[in-house]
């Protein structure tokens, strides 16, 4: 009776509010609602979250959505995401864009040295509010784990048509040098491997590294991008952690832009937290 009474209230609460996708848990069940935007009709699937699916939530920091929180917003409800001491917030107006873009997910990024992980950026990587029905034509319904295994849901991501703003947060100090050269490196490799480094693109990379050439990082310095569907990469660069309104630098070259969010959480990603990160609160 009472979890009749409580689905028909949910039913009742999707009449009025609509939302683009909300996402609510109670009793173990999620319950996963989008809008589809084809024929105006609400999709409503359910299932089981097992106390494994839901300790890894917690620890990546996808806490379940508050029923109470959903309100007529086009953006998911989501939360902010903890990496060491960084915070990453639910959602952010990037340098570039017009848009507020909602956290996907975030991780640290790091690699074991001397039989110790050491840890050298924390990574946030945000998307605009359509990647989610963009992304469920493919992937709804999807667990979360076929997600992290699955190169081509990051491959839609990277490549997706909407916007993605991505935020590098240093742990430890880089030099604009070490940090521009090792992305390059990875970016070129990838370039290659598809066959689509050009000319062009290795004149977007030597830009690339012309911008990073006098930086510094401090911990809890970040490096921030903007990538746009038309192809433009928006480099800046924040000091305190802030969102700085205006860039640095803006490279128009769609494949270098792809590049840049595919060396974090590609097939050879540098951050296999984030990449995890994100296929949890997206599943």
């Amino acid at each position: 009776m009472a979890k009749s009474l409580f689905f028909t209230l949910i039913l009742l609460f999707m009449s009025i509010m609509r939302p683009t996708h909300s996402r609510f848990w109670t009793k173990g069940y999620t319950i996963s609602i989008y809008n589809n935007i084809l024929d105006k009709s609400d999709k409503i699937w359910f299932h089981y979250a097992s106390k494994d699916d839901d300790l890894a939530r917690t620890q990546s920091g996808s806490q379940p959505a508050d029923l109470s929180a959903t309100t007529m917003s086009a953006l998911p409800p989501v939360t902010e995401v903890r990496v060491e001491s960084i915070v990453f917030p639910p959602a952010v107006k990037p340098p570039g864009s017009a848009k507020t873009l909602f956290l996907g997910g975030a991780g640290v990024r790091g690699m074991e040295i001397g039989g110790a992980f050491v840890k050298f950026t924390a990574i946030g990587v945000y998307l605009e509010d359509n990647a989610v029905q963009s992304l469920a034509v493919k992937w709804k319904g999807k667990s979360a784990k076929e997600l992290t295994e699955s190169v081509d849901f990051f491959t839609d991501i990277f490549t997706g048509p909407f916007e993605k703003f991505t935020r590098v947060t240093t742990i430890l100090p880089l030099t604009g040098q070490q940090y521009s050269e090792k992305v390059a490196e990875n970016c070129v490799a990838y370039l290659k491997s598809i066959g689509k480094y050009t000319d062009a693109e290795s004149k977007a990379i030597e830009k690339f590294l012309e911008v990073f050439k006098h930086e510094n990082f401090p911990p809890g310095a970040s490096i921030l991008f903007t990538q746009l569907p038309v192809g433009s990469l928006t480099i800046s660069f924040s000091k305190d952690g802030s969102i700085p309104k205006h860039a640095n630098a803006v490279i128009q070259n769609k494949q270098l832009s792809e590049a840049v969010l595919e060396s974090i959480i590609g097939k050879n990603g540098v951050s296999p937290a984030a990449k995890q990160s994100l296929a949890l609160r997206l599943s």
